[in-house]
């Protein structure tokens, strides 16, 4: 049992094969220091990796995460370099009695002994865990199944469906889904998030009829406290889901749009609603054109389709994020979106390069 062991790398992403090297470096220890050293021209920011890192291996208590920022050159063939490095890590210690330096990489020897530390390769030849930050920035959809809930939140693509009531919104986003899945594979566990707004309508309406059975929706009541509870709790099924689906999380609207629904009931927006708006990788549209309303009891806005979708077409025109309009039939909507969802993987997640050595002559 050593002491002390040190792990260092990037983590960028932490993948199947990093939490293999630190459980091994934890079984082997007393304590561990898992050092995460990215420079700062890296795309996924260190707090995030750090957050990632803690909540995977929060059952080891004895290992702790620490983050550093190290800009300088990598060169494994100049001692400078090395000196520069190690610096950087010795910052992130709160001890130098390392004894252990746990790595898969071919670099280890060298740490190891530049800490008077016993270097432990810990699969070298990637046999436990295929995969590289590389290969998993090059294509998470490839390795999926390799990186842990955390990460899966941050890389899924959440594509949005929006529109007024009655616009085929919620069908579009459960076929959607259901197409995703269909496909099998990793898309087998695509998840879609339902509108929470519908949820608590239902609620309201009940809790209306427990004191007058002929209540219906149009004695619905709404205050802005019931919109930021709205987009707060879509916000947060949003993040759930992600953890557990497919790269491409389907949602039937999100807390951007609680806002156009906010200023429709209310007349205008407040700043919590849209402080807690974010920007998925896409929206759908789904026009109102031709497509009937059906009252289902819990709507009440047939004649503002029109201008509803015309505030979405307004406000989404400056939002900065990508609009795909869909109408005709079901099938149709179906098909513009799954061309729609494929364009966008495959424009690929787009981080930028890690600090590389020189290349070998």
């Amino acid at each position: 049992m050593f002491r002390h062991g040190m792990v260092v790398g990037k983590f960028y992403p932490p993948h199947a094969g990093h939490h293999h090297l630190i459980r091994a470096a934890a079984a082997a220890c007393a304590r561990v220091t898992v050092v995460v050293a990215p420079s700062s021209q890296e795309s996924i920011p260190l707090d995030l990796r750090l957050n990632w890192l803690r909540q995977v291996h929060a059952d080891t208590g004895w290992v702790r995460f620490a983050g550093v920022i190290d800009d300088h050159p990598i060169d494994y063939a100049d001692p400078d370099a090395w000196k520069a490095h190690c610096e950087i890590f010795r910052s992130a210690l709160d001890t130098d009695d390392v004894d252990a330096v746990f790595t898969s990489e071919a670099y280890g020897e060298e740490l190891a002994a530049r800490f008077d530390a016993t270097h432990v390769s810990v699969d070298p030849a990637r046999s436990v865990a295929a995969v590289s930050g590389t290969a998993v920035r090059a294509d998470p959809v490839a390795y999926w199944e390799l990186l842990a809930e955390p990460v899966r939140a941050w890389f899924t693509r959440r594509v949005v469906v929006v529109g007024a009531e009655s616009t085929g919104t919620t069908t579009l986003a459960r076929a959607l889904a259901q197409a995703l899945r269909d496909r099998g594979g990793v898309w087998a566990a695509t998840n879609w998030v339902p509108e929470f707004g519908r949820e608590l309508t239902e609620r309201k309406l009940a809790d209306l009829r427990q004191c007058d059975p002929e209540a219906t929706v149009f004695d619905v009541t709404w205050d802005r406290d019931d919109f930021i509870e709205v987009a707060y709790a879509q916000n947060a099924a949003e993040d759930a889901a992600a953890r557990t689906g497919s790269p491409l999380l389907v949602c039937d609207t999100d807390a951007w749009a609680t806002a156009i629904w906010e200023e429709r009931y209310l007349g205008s927006t407040s700043p919590e609603v849209r402080a807690a708006a974010r920007k998925p990788a896409l929206y759908l549209l789904t026009d109102e054109k031709g497509v009937p309303f059906e009252d289902d009891g819990l709507r009440d806005g047939e004649h503002l389709r029109t201008w509803m979708n015309e505030r979405f077409r307004a406000e989404l025109r400056g939002w900065g994020v990508p609009v795909v309009e869909v109408t005709g039939t079901p099938e149709v909507r179906l098909a513009a979106a799954l061309a729609a969802c494929d364009e966008l993987l495959a424009r690929g997640w787009d981080l930028a390069d890690p600090l590389r050595p020189p290349a070998t002559p």
